[in-house]
């Protein structure tokens, strides 16, 4: 028994050591599976702390702290005088700030409701500025009304990421005045964006989209300013850290006298009248007024022109979008006789004169070409052909021309290329040669056609910018000065960056020069003569000097002899006037071209008296108030 007993003993000993040995050998590895349980943590620690530890601390400090960009206040715009044409007032707008919102969908749902606005145009404008950061705050509604405001501002949990903001919208101080000149300003696209080299601008920023704002855009921006605040989580701000004030932009001063340029709008709106007015001095080639009606409505444009509005424009068949001044051409009618005349003279097909016999009609080939005075005005010079427009003189010195010389001389004159002016899509226009029929059409050219040129008919086509330049240069005795708009930059505090000074482009030789008194005699006859073609013009104390044109649109048998009035609108001829002032020593060239007015004398000619008056006006007040004085004294 004793030896069973101590065989069991033995046995559990020996179980007992190699269970010891056992629990020494899993000690050694308990380490190894510590190790292997905390060093994926500790890895993520080490890759967390110190490897990207500048990334995200610099990320954790933008999601406090935000910087946010101020739009600066832009540049004023002035007239000639000084007067505020177009200025600034706060306008609150609605933002969205996309990494603040977890729900843009539904925000925007609800949002245009409240905007009464279509959810399409909201996402519209989140897409346009799409490559921004997410931080950024994107315009979605500018200048919302103040019931808008208190709603939005009371309501701000059911609108996560929105925010609203107050920055400065265009004032108009004379309503519409030069809209299509001055142009405006609206949210900036995605494609200007992708064009913008300097990295200025983000999405929602306003830009210059039409006009002078788009033009002078640099002038006008000014620099922006910077705004840093800590946020919580929910992007809501706690404090406000520091700010840096943005910087207007500079000033433009416009050579356009306000006065005279609402008087050119104002005639023109009576009877919704469509077409153009331009002023210029005669001397620099300033332009004092450049009227083109129907005009935009330069309001609807603030915070975003609506679709119906925009619709409206697009299918106005007066086309208000189009700035007539220099984005339409016209046929040049009878103002073009001027050209004919200048090259009659010095190409010595006539001279002063020449008479030539008009019985209301010339044969020439098989066709018969008529005057627009059927009677016809019998045995006419020079001057008597310009007074009185005689198309069969014309006809005759364009025959003797040739279409060529013919357009040499316009474009002597300043016609058929742009001019420079400060606005954009200028059109050159049109003066047709026998090569560019040949290239264009394909065709010869046919010598009757060159009858039709003389007059200001045929391909001829030219804008009303470049017809006031052709009178300017008569004149003041053949210079063409480059039309411009502005007459200085300003910087905010008064200092002068960029000024205007007169640019002759071009200027007529002396064998030219010497032809023009010739000229000048007949444009006088025109308004002072007893048989002028613009006699309704006359100024009581004042000489002018000028041309009318009738330029026909279309010529359509079933339209023969029917009464003007009854003539649909759009198939009328349209009406030129184009003069200066005062004849005898010039200061001003007028031009008006007045879409479908039917007659230069009757349908442009008062507008151009309009503008004269207007000008001189306090001359014209001296000259009455003398006369006035005279005849108390003598009674």
């Amino acid at each position: 028994m004793n030896d069973k007993f101590f065989e069991q003993v033995e046995e559990i000993s020996e179980r007992d050591d190699r269970a010891l040995i056992m629990l020494k050998r899993r000690a050694l590895f308990a380490p190894f599976v510590v190790l292997a349980f905390f060093f994926p943590i500790a890895a993520r620690f080490w890759y967390l702390q110190i490897n990207k530890g500048d990334q995200y601390r610099q990320k954790a400090d933008s999601n406090r702290v935000r910087i946010t960009s101020l739009p600066p206040p832009r540049g004023h715009i002035l007239d000639h005088y000084g007067r505020e044409i177009v200025t600034n007032r706060p306008s609150f707008n609605v933002v969205m700030i996309r990494e603040d919102s977890f729900e843009i969908d539904d925000v925007l749902k609800r949002l245009a409701v409240v905007l009464k606005e279509d959810i399409e145009v909201l996402w519209e404008r989140i897409r346009d500025a799409s490559g921004t950061p997410r931080h950024v705050p994107i315009v979605l509604k500018e200048d919302i009304p103040w019931d808008t405001l208190a709603y939005l501002e009371n309501n701000k949990y059911k609108f996560s990421g929105i925010r609203i903001e107050v920055r400065p919208v265009r004032t108009y101080h004379y309503g519409n005045l030069a809209a299509n000149a001055i142009g405006y300003i609206g949210s900036i696209n995605r494609q200007q964006l992708e064009q913008d080299q300097e990295g200025f601008y983000e999405g929602g920023d306003l830009i210059g989209k039409r006009g002078l704002e788009l033009l002078r855009e640099k002038d006008l921006r000014g620099e922006k300013g910077e705004r840093s605040a800590e946020v919580d989580a929910r992007g809501f701000e706690q404090q406000q850290l520091k700010n840096m004030e943005p910087l207007p932009g500079n000033d433009v001063h416009l050579t356009i006298d306000a006065e005279l340029q609402k008087a050119a709008e104002e005639y023109m709106a009576i009877g919704e009248k469509a077409g153009a007015v331009v002023v210029m001095e005669v001397d620099t080639g300033r332009l004092l007024a450049a009227a083109s009606t129907p005009t935009i409505h330069l309001e609807d444009f603030i915070g975003g022109i609506s679709k119906k509005n925009w619709d409206a424009l697009l299918n106005n068949s007066r086309h208000p979008l189009i700035n007539k001044v220099v984005q339409a051409a016209y046929p040049p009618g009878s103002t073009y006789k001027i050209v004919t005349a200048l090259g009659g003279l010095v190409e010595g097909v006539i001279d002063e004169n020449t008479m030539i016999y008009c019985p209301g009609q010339y044969r020439f080939g098989n066709r018969t070409y008529r005057c627009w005075k059927r009677g016809g005005h019998g045995a006419v010079e020079i001057r008597r052909a310009l007074a009185e427009s005689c198309d069969v003189y014309f006809y005759q010195v364009g025959q003797r021309l040739g279409v060529d010389k013919l357009a040499e001389y316009a474009r002597k004159l300043g016609l058929g290329s742009e001019t420079g002016v400060d606005m954009e899509y200028e059109k050159a226009g049109l003066i047709p040669t026998k090569d560019w029929k040949r290239q264009r059409h394909n065709e010869q050219w046919h010598d009757g056609e060159t009858l039709s040129v003389a007059i200001g008919q045929g391909f001829n086509l030219t804008t009303p910018l470049q017809v006031c330049l052709m009178t300017a240069a008569v004149a003041n005795g053949g210079r063409i000065y480059r039309p411009r708009l502005v007459e200085s930059v300003t910087t905010p505090d008064g200092r002068v960056v960029d000024r205007f000074s007169p640019e002759l482009m071009s200027e007529l030789s002396e064998r030219e020069k010497h032809f023009l008194p010739i000229i000048r005699d007949g444009l006088f006859e025109v308004v002072q003569g007893k048989r002028g073609t613009a006699r309704q013009v006359r100024i009581e104390g004042m000489t002018v000097a000028g041309k009318t044109g009738t330029a026909q649109v279309v010529r359509l048998a079933v339209y023969k002899g029917m009464k003007e009035e009854d003539i649909p609108y759009e198939y009328r001829d349209h009406a030129w006037f184009t003069c200066y002032a005062p004849a005898d020593k010039p200061e001003i060239a007028v031009t008006v071209l007045v879409e479908h007015g039917l007659h230069g004398g009757s349908g442009a000619g008062p507008v151009a008296r309009v503008m004269l008056k207007k000008y001189f006006e306090h001359r014209l007040q001296q000259m009455e108030d003398s006369v006035a004085d005279a005849s108390g004294r003598n009674g």
